[in-house]
């Protein structure tokens, strides 16, 4: 079917040939008359030379004869010549002018005609122009047909392929349900199969002790109703009668562990601790109880200040028997540092961080440190070994927080890509990859629970024996650190609404909340710390001072200022209660910044008078 460029052109020709045909149709009227009117011109010409008379015939009118007289009734008549002449003459006049407004017309219409044909040439060229258009047109139309017939094809393999895909994904999906299903089901059959197991235990353990009191008792009767032979000598009989007295004092008292007959008790009966309600039947190796202060004193005086990295510190973490220290900087190093006397002398560097360090902690024995880095990886150390051992990658962002779990080979991590794991150090493989709705900026790790604090404003409890979330405590202000006491039963929070909150594990509910007049909390990863015997929680401000709140009565113990002149990023306190570090990104000195110090990191003794407040340089 011809298109409308086709339409308008045939009308344009159409039209043409119409104003041709009848522009010819006019002159070929006039150009017959004007052929008529020479022609009788001619005759008229003609006409008028045979009429003319010549002059031997012209003859008096003496010489008229009589035939003319006869005449002269019908002389009225025939025209005489003259007349005839002067109308012939006027005739002449009026067809001489007719023929020359008829030869002005054929000029007027050939210039007519000259330009309509010089117009016509030109729409010609036009139309030929715009014919050769029409026709590059037509064939850019062909191809870019052939080209949405050739995309139309690859849409329809595509599609197919895609519903290909949809329909193996919903297969996949399918057959994951019913997997998952299936492992729920051996879940619970295993989990049911263990309390039936853990419940026969248990009978059989109370038989055993009711068989074993039974032969106690049967066994004191008897000892009771025996004679005793009086051939025996009275020493023999004395010390019969001791060791039986011992024997029943023992069964009788309660035992404390610290005695040496608690320790032969304890010696007599061990056995390895199992994991509460654990599903697999494996016992849980674990590090050793880590010594607790029984009483800190909050500090008062500064006694050593250093320029420990080249850039900002971001983490401090104390080693199990407080004689050892960590500290992270944005410089990819780790500084081991041990505490003599109140002062840092260093001891090790660590390299091999693919970036800046976030979190640094100890396991309980103090052989290795765990570091989260800004390079989507964790990095674990052996100290005494300056090179990285392992390197924990799996996340697609930046870890925030690293921390051990009490059981032997396991850690914990927690990363800007909203997702906590769970490693096997042993095999550095990642044993549980935790999905969350917000960022992580801290974890900390009890017996059995991970509590991880998030960007959402949010504190998310998991168990690791269950899939899901067990709890969350909303706070207000995003959550930038979480400590956990030796007990387990308090959690410290610290967040960007300006406060410190403590939550009671055993009611899962904020029991305080502290604020200070000037604290305010520095930046996303501000740390905050329980003291050793739980009696104190200290934070780090953004002008650089450490606040104090006593647990207790919830009031501010009082702040220490000076070494430092910018944000506190990290504190730590250790486990004797001796000292505390914290780390900053400068340092003020005399009531100035002094020029070429960079992040610095500093001491303090608790118990000391404020009055002896100092700063050395090193």
């Amino acid at each position: 079917m011809a298109g409308p460029g086709a339409r308008w052109k045939r009308h344009i020709v159409r039209q043409l040939r119409q104003r041709d045909r009848t522009q010819k149709a006019l002159f070929l009227e006039l150009v017959p008359a004007y052929n008529c009117l020479l022609e009788k011109a001619e005759l008229l010409a003609r006409i008028s030379e045979k009429l003319q008379p010549k002059p031997n015939d012209v003859t008096p009118a003496t010489l008229q004869g009589p035939w003319e007289e006869e005449s002269g009734p019908d002389s009225d008549l025939v025209p005489s010549s003259s007349t005839l002449r002067v109308k012939w003459q006027e005739e002449e006049e009026g067809l001489r002018l007719v023929c020359g407004e008829m030869a002005y017309q054929v000029v007027a219409k050939s210039a007519a005609l000259g330009a309509l044909e010089s117009t016509l040439e030109q729409r010609q060229s036009t139309l030929a122009a715009l014919q050769a258009r029409v026709a590059e047109l037509r064939e850019e139309q062909a191809r870019q047909t052939r080209q949405v017939d050739a995309q139309r094809a690859l849409n329809v393999a595509q599609r197919a392929a895609y519903e290909a895909l949809r329909g193996r994904a919903r297969l996949q999906e399918a057959a994951l349900r019913r997997l998952e299903e299936e492992a729920r089901d051996l879940l619970e059959r295993l989990v049911q199969r263990k309390a039936r197991a853990a419940a026969e235990r248990n009978l059989r353990n109370e038989r055993y002790e009711k068989a074993k009191q039974a032969r106690m008792s049967l066994e004191l009767k008897a000892a009771a109703q025996r004679t005793v032979s009086i051939s025996e000598s009275p020493n023999t009989i004395g010390d019969g009668i001791r060791e039986e007295g011992k024997t029943l004092a023992l069964m009788a008292e309660p035992v404390s562990p610290k005695s040496e007959a608690g320790e032969k008790w304890l010696r007599t009966f061990s056995f390895k601790k199992r994991r509460g309600r654990s599903i697999g039947g494996a016992s849980e190796q674990r590090y050793q109880s880590i010594p607790v202060c029984v009483a800190a004193q909050p500090p008062s005086q500064v006694l050593d200040v250093l320029d420990a990295h080249l850039s900002e510190v971001n983490a401090v973490c104390f080693g199990p028997n407080s004689s050892l220290l960590a500290t992270g900087g944005a410089d990819r190093l780790i500084h081991l540092w041990n505490v003599v006397g109140g002062r840092l002398e260093a001891n090790q560097t660590l390299e091999g961080a693919g970036g800046s360090i976030t979190s640094v902690d100890f396991d309980p024995s103090g052989s290795q440190v765990l570091a989260a880095t800004y390079n989507q990886a964790a990095q674990l150390w052996k100290v005494g070994e300056a090179q990285s051992k392992e390197t924990l990658s799996g996340h697609t962002d930046k870890v925030t927080a690293a921390k051990f779990k009490l059981t032997r080979h396991q850690a914990v991590t927690g990363s800007r890509d909203r997702t906590v794991k769970e490693w096997d150090l042993g095999r550095a493989y990642c044993s549980r990859t935790i999905s969350v709705l917000s960022y992580c900026n801290d974890v900390v790790c009890g017996d059995h629970v991970i509590i991880s604090g998030h960007n959402d404003q949010k504190i998310r409890f998991w168990d690791s024996r269950v899939p899901c979330c067990t709890q969350v405590i909303p706070v207000q202000g995003r959550v930038t650190s979480l400590n956990l006491s030796h007990d387990q039963l308090h959690l410290l929070s610290c967040s960007r609404d300006d406060t410190l909150k403590i939550i009671d594990l055993r009611v899962s509910n904020i029991r305080q909340v502290f604020r200070a007049d000037g604290f305010r909390c520095g930046s996303d990863w501000t740390k905050a710390v329980f003291s050793p015997d739980r009696s104190y929680a200290l934070a780090g401000s953004w002008d650089g001072a450490l606040y104090i709140w006593d647990v207790d009565t919830g009031k501010l113990e009082g702040s220490l200022r000076g070494p430092h002149c910018t944000a506190v990023n990290a504190v730590a306190w250790c486990y004797s209660g001796s000292h505390v570090h914290s780390g900053s990104r400068g340092l003020w000195a005399g009531g100035s910044r002094t020029p070429g110090l960079g992040p610095l990191s500093s001491t303090c003794r608790a118990g000391q008078s404020q009055s002896d407040l100092s700063a050395v340089h090193i």
